[in-house]
């Protein structure tokens, strides 16, 4: 098998060898190239994901978070993976940003955990044929043909995790430590590859990075980057029409899509039309249910008591679906009570309203199928990193410091972010895999594309690229304020793409639904669609979203 040349990268690709969808068109050719290499879908989703962090760098970097979604072939299985780094666990931490706030610009004060290698090796480990050598390798080859210091800075890092020699003759010293500890560890491949999570996480690079941590006055230290674990957790699961659908748990808005599908089961959508009024209605009204009890009650399930299987229950489904008035859009902020038989049939809790990120999505020829969402969330401190040059985000923001809630800051407890990666399953097989980067976006556009796909029929480049609609009738993820009311973004809107028809816009107004119409992109969604018939892979993702594609014949 011969990938195709990175000249003819584009936008939609399809084949059977193998296929790749994701951000920068260099991050493609890094997976198709470990695809082409014999290596498997997880082999690829690492070099993607690792070249992302240089293609991408601002919407990712490597000292960010990617929850990763993984249909294994061999265990015929869906497994997430948390990429996702915590709080620190120094109590007197939390009690400082409780008493000042959490920093939303820049400060590495409101940088978790480093995660994104962490996930990397594990995947690697747990279903990966390849070194993290050979996964490195197209970032270090980016990173060769950058010039910017922070690159040179982070070819170190990973260099020195990687191990070998022939590479590295034109490095510093310090570029060429990093590639000792998975080249010169005795063991297995498994245990080569926990040298090198362990040089990161316990050695060297970690006494570096707690270095700049105490110099950039930020709160981790060695002890936070030790205890950091990619937990292997089971997905939050719906069926829909036949399929099922699967997403991360509740320290990401995931399981928003599953309760916006429960209630979607009870409306006959192909009838209503693709993307007519009462399309668009009955997707808005059934986000605005799902949002409001997302802000409620989404947070870390280790550490918060969530309500998950009352929330996806059929009663309190039915219940909540019963709050959409076909004729009249909502204005109310109506997070419901699943636990609470008597609640379940009043409107719900009331309360009166006032990023950066990629994409990632692979498949493989042995069936093998991945869906990531790296991000960073990088803001201020792009291209820092001090001496180990591993740009950290500010996804402490995602945290809020209301006393009581299940997003409230605490010692080693993850945020609830929006990074939210989508498989599907078909009669136990693997059928599709969505990314998109978009903040409180991802899953209102994951719900257009899926639908298009499962509803209407529609081709991985036609779901990608049909207009999109999207609400902000929620809060916003981003705002860690402990008065959550403020951070209530519009009560009621709706923002549509332009090629959305105009009568359909007016009649959305006529129910009461504030308006607002955008040319560009509504998110960066990218799509993988497998053919049950052929097994013919079809990759897309939305060209004017800057989104890339390729697949191996």
């Amino acid at each position: 098998m011969n990938p195709r040349s990175e000249s003819s990268i584009g936008w939609h690709a399809s084949g059977r060898g193998g296929a790749v969808a994701a951000g920068g068109a260099e991050a493609v050719q890094a997976g198709i190239d470990l695809l082409a290499q014999g290596g498997n879908a997880a082999d690829a989703a690492v070099a993607t994901i690792m070249a992302l962090s240089i293609t991408d760098h601002g919407l990712f970097a490597i000292g960010g978070e990617v929850p990763f979604m993984i249909y294994d072939a061999n265990r015929r299985q869906v497994e997430v993976l948390s990429g996702l780094g915590c709080a620190p666990q120094d109590a007197k931490a939390i009690e400082w940003y409780m008493a000042n706030g959490i920093p939303t610009a820049g400060d590495i004060k409101a940088a978790p955990v480093p995660a994104a290698l962490g996930l990397c090796i594990t995947a690697l480990m747990r279903y990966g044929t390849k070194s993290f050598a050979d996964a490195a390798a197209p970032a270090l080859a980016l990173l060769d043909a950058g010039g910017r210091n922070w690159h040179e800075r982070l070819a170190h890092t990973l260099r020195r995790m990687a191990g070998g020699r022939d590479w590295y003759e034109r490095l510093a010293r310090t570029l060429r430590r990093m590639a000792e500890a998975e080249h010169t560890a005795r063991g297995s491949r498994q245990e080569k590859l926990q040298a090198a999570n362990d040089r990161f996480y316990t050695g060297d690079i970690a006494d570096e990075l707690e270095a700049w941590y105490v110099a950039k006055g930020g709160f981790l230290r060695k002890a936070d980057l030790a205890a950091h674990v990619t937990r292997v957790e089971k997905p939050v699961t719906v069926d829909y029409r036949g399929y099922t659908v699967c997403k991360c748990d509740t320290w990401t808005q995931g399981p928003v899509l599953c309760q916006a599908l429960r209630l979607l089961e009870g409306f006959d959508l192909k009838a209503m039309g693709h993307l007519s009024a009462d399309y668009v209605h009955a997707l808005v009204e059934s986000l605005k249910l799902a949002f409001a009890d997302r802000d409620e009650y989404y947070g870390d399930p280790l550490l918060t008591d969530v309500p998950t299987t009352a929330l996806l229950a059929g009663p309190y489904t039915d219940i909540r679906r019963e709050l959409i008035d076909m004729a009249a859009a909502s204005t109310d902020i109506r997070p419901g009570d699943p636990l609470t038989p008597a609640a379940l049939k009043g409107p719900g809790l009331h309360r009166p309203g006032p990023g950066g990120t990629t994409t990632c999505v692979v498949a493989d020829r042995w069936g093998n199928l991945v869906a990531a969402t790296p991000s960073c969330n990088v803001f201020g401190n792009k291209g820092d990193g001090g001496a180990t040059g591993v740009t950290h985000g500010n996804r402490l923001r995602s945290f809020n410091t209301c006393p009581g809630h299940p997003n409230c800051i605490a010692p080693g407890k993850r945020p609830r972010i929006t990074l939210t990666p989508t498989l599907v399953l078909k009669d136990g097989r693997p059928a599709a895999a969505i990314s998109v980067a978009g903040g409180d976006l991802q899953d209102q556009t994951s719900l257009n594309v899926l639908l298009n796909a499962i509803e209407f029929g529609f081709s991985a480049a036609d779901a990608v690229t049909a207009p999109l609609f999207s609400t902000f009738h929620h809060e916003n993820s981003f705002n860690p304020s402990p008065v959550r009311a403020d951070t209530f973004v519009e009560v009621g809107s709706v923002c549509v793409h332009s090629g959305i028809e105009d009568a359909v816009q007016q009649d959305l107004k006529r129910r009461g639904h504030t308006i607002t119409v955008t040319s560009g992109p509504i998110a960066n969604p990218v799509m993988l669609l497998i053919d049950p018939d052929t097994g013919l892979l079809h990759a897309a993702g939305d060209p004017a979203a800057g989104r890339h594609a390729a697949a191996i014949d």
